[in-house]
């Protein structure tokens, strides 16, 4: 090997740790939550990370089927409190197979957006407004029915209009178009 071939598989070489650097810098540089046995990543966007969480692929089935995905990788910001998979299960199976079905896909919508507020907030920004509130804060969400918010403890919850109530068992997973807040239960309008 001449000394040209030598500098040159030198320079390769100290590129590709440049490079493999830079990329572990840029990993290192965003925090990173993990959800369902995946990181996520705050430079994705809501679809893009839930679709790696192995807790939340209900979820992801129903936010396909109800063509909402576009929706969900639009620049935001929202607040989304995404029910795992353990959170679907509480459900009948007959209640999840019937939301699931293309005839159904209206109120499939209404359950999801439901789910989500316009705007992000962080759970200290939510806790903050449960403070205000002399202990509850009432939000409306996208779907255009309100959720209230209310913290027992260290723990913030979420009750839907027919007193439902879900706990945050994950909070401020941050994306490029919001926020995700893990919740243990499915709420419905």
């Amino acid at each position: 090997m001449n000394i040209t071939s030598k500098f040159a598989a030198i320079g390769m070489i100290a590129l590709s740790f440049a490079l493999s650097g830079n990329a572990a810098a840029q990993s290192m540089k965003e925090k990173t939550v993990m959800v369902g046995g995946a990181a996520m990543y705050p430079s994705k966007n809501i679809v893009e990370n839930a679709m790696n969480s192995k807790d939340h692929t209900t979820l992801v089935a129903a936010v396909k089927a109800a063509g909402l995905v576009e929706t969900l990788q639009g620049n935001g910001p929202f607040t989304v409190f995404a029910p795992t998979n353990a959170a679907f299960a509480k459900l009948p199976k007959s209640a999840v197979d019937n939301l699931l079905k293309p005839e159904n896909k209206t109120m499939l919508q209404s359950v999801l957006t439901y789910h989500v507020l316009p705007g992000k907030y962080s759970a200290k920004q939510v806790w903050a407004a449960v403070k205000a509130g002399n202990g509850k804060a009432t939000m409306k969400t996208v779907q255009g029915e309100s959720l209230t918010f209310w913290t027992k403890g260290k723990d913030l919850y979420v009750s839907d209009m027919k007193d439902n109530k879900a706990k945050v068992t994950i909070a401020d997973v941050n994306q490029s178009n919001g926020v995700i807040h893990v919740i243990d239960t499915v709420l419905m309008p």
